[in-house]
């Protein structure tokens, strides 16, 4: 058995919830926030079998997609007051990040 821990984007989280469902897999789904963007994520924990683990990577890679967005380089609350603002910069986002650990007893109580 192994658990995926998933990392997705808030913009991300409806479609991959509902095809995970969809394909009868069960998840917890927590709220998170990322440190650079300092944007909404969700963290999926997925408990499945060996043999669905390649069906679970593949439909978050599918739900899950990379995109362009701009974003200032300093965060207003960290430019000093007078700080000079350059233009926005243009990072991607969105994705999935994901870890597969080897779960060595599971229990159901």
């Amino acid at each position: 058995m192994k658990l995926v821990i998933a990392v997705v984007h808030d913009r991300d989280k409806n479609k991959i919830s509902d095809a995970l469902l969809r394909n009868g897999f069960k998840f917890t789904k927590v709220a998170s926030t990322g440190g650079f963007l300092r944007e909404g994520n969700v963290t999926l924990f997925i408990g499945v079998e060996d043999e669905d683990l390649e069906q679970v990577l593949r439909l978050i890679g599918e739900s899950c997609k990379t995109r362009e967005q701009y974003v200032n380089v300093l965060p207003p609350d960290a430019a000093p007051v007078g700080t000079f603002v350059p233009n926005p910069v243009k990072v991607l986002v969105g994705g999935a990040i994901v870890f597969v650990v080897n779960v060595e007893r599971f229990e159901r109580f």
